[in-house]
């Protein structure tokens, strides 16, 4: 026979289910205010530096070439073709060293028609003078002609005035005399200017003769330095630096035949990125690595303008150069752009602009840990950069690529 029971009280069931409930809400909400997990970043891997605070030297850094202080290009004088190369690059020359000789028949046969005509333009002047010296002389011989008589008139003038005086000569004949003083006297006056106008005349159509002989001497001359030109020689001593030439090649007035430079006085030139050419400015020391020694040097000229993104700067070099500094040999250059006094200062990081703000992770006591920070940047240099807000002395910084945790407030470091 079944004993009727008492239906169970649901209390006990509520109360559990409320506590679960309250469980999932506590967990719930704890999980939430929990910090996201920070990623994990091998120290081996990291660049760190620590914020110092002292002088800081600017530095602007660009590669170049080592390049001869004073080159003289060899052009050529007039065209012609290549028959001899006696020497090649890299010899020593002297001012009358032949380093190529060329052939072109068509200079010579110039010379020899200018000859040509020098030398009939002479014998023209040569004629013409004894022309004119002719009629000097018998110019000359007129008016000595023409004096003797003018002073037999004037002594029969004389004459005829003492005859007349006493009576035995008439007044005609006095006339007469007289008359014909004056008219040699005339005479002798014209022939005197006739005599100077053919010695102006000479002297205009000689200086012209001359000016002509002149002109044509001129020509010889230079027709014949020309054919001197084609032996082509170094024109002052130094070292036969290049000479791109071969035999039975054809070459065309002002075309480079070859460069001599003075051996041991060498420059470097830089090409500073022209974002960085604005701080150089003359004067300026300079370090040249020249992968064997590093040499000093100051800045002595800064190109105006800028090229494929660069600004060529040429740097005059000091004291002696290294074993096996020779032109166009690559160096780095390394220029003092100015030095900082008492500035917070750390290495430059990756992507670290100047005049810029940017977040830096910094690490926390014990390194095993680094966090954001807000820091920033104000002058820069090669390797290091201004801190002007955002840390503070002793900070150690993550200086290398951190873009891969760039959306993280922090790392852990193992």
């Amino acid at each position: 026979m079944d004993i009727q029971r008492a239906p169970q009280s649901q209390k006990k069931k509520y109360i559990a289910w409320g506590v679960g409930l309250l469980g999932i809400v506590a967990v719930t909400v704890g999980v939430s205010k929990m910090k996201p997990a920070a990623p994990t970043v091998e120290m081996g891997t990291l660049w760190i530096d620590t914020v110092r605070r002292g002088d800081m030297v600017r530095e602007v850094r660009a590669p170049g070439t080592l390049v001869p202080e004073h080159v003289r290009i060899i052009a050529a004088v007039t065209a012609g073709r290549v028959e001899a190369l006696p020497l090649r690059a890299g010899v020593a020359v002297m001012p009358g060293t032949v380093i190529a000789s060329l052939s072109n028949p068509d200079v010579q046969l110039q010379l020899l028609q200018a000859d040509g005509q020098l030398a009939a333009a002479e014998g023209a002047y040569q004629s013409l003078r004894g022309n004119f010296e002719q009629q000097r002389l018998g110019q000359e011989g007129a008016v000595a002609t023409i004096h003797t008589q003018q002073q037999d008139a004037l002594r029969a003038v004389r004459v005829a005035e003492a005859l007349d005086a006493k009576g035995l000569s008439s007044a005609s004949e006095l006339a007469a005399a007289r008359d014909r003083a004056a008219e040699l006297k005339t005479r002798e006056d014209v022939e005197r200017r006739r005599l100077a106008l053919i010695g102006e005349a000479t002297e205009r159509e000689l200086a012209l003769s001359r000016a002509s002989v002149e002109r044509l001497r001129a020509i010889v001359v230079f027709n014949r330095q020309r054919v001197e030109a084609m032996n082509v020689t170094a024109g002052e001593p130094g070292l036969l630096q290049s000479l791109p030439l071969e035999l039975g090649q054809w070459v065309n007035p002002g075309m480079e035949l070859a460069r001599v430079a003075q051996p041991g006085r060498l420059k470097a030139v830089l090409h500073v990125p022209e974002t960085q050419a604005k701080d150089v400015v003359i004067g300026q020391r300079t370090q040249v690595d020249t992968r064997n020694g590093i040499v000093q040097g100051s800045v002595i000229r800064i190109d105006p303008s800028s090229q494929n993104g660069t600004v060529t700067v040429e740097v005059a070099l000091e004291g002696a150069l290294p074993k096996g500094a020779r032109a166009d040999l690559t160096v780095d250059g390394t220029i003092e752009i100015e030095r900082l006094k008492n500035v917070l200062y750390v290495k430059r990081p990756a992507y670290g602009n100047p005049e810029s703000a940017m977040s830096l992770f910094r690490l926390e006591p014990g390194d095993k840990e680094a966090t954001r920070a807000s820091v920033r940047m104000g002058r820069a240099s090669v390797s290091t950069i201004e801190v002007v807000q955002g840390l503070a002395v002793g900070d150690r910084v993550i200086v290398s690529d951190m873009s891969n945790w760039e959306t993280h407030p922090r790392v852990r470091i193992r």
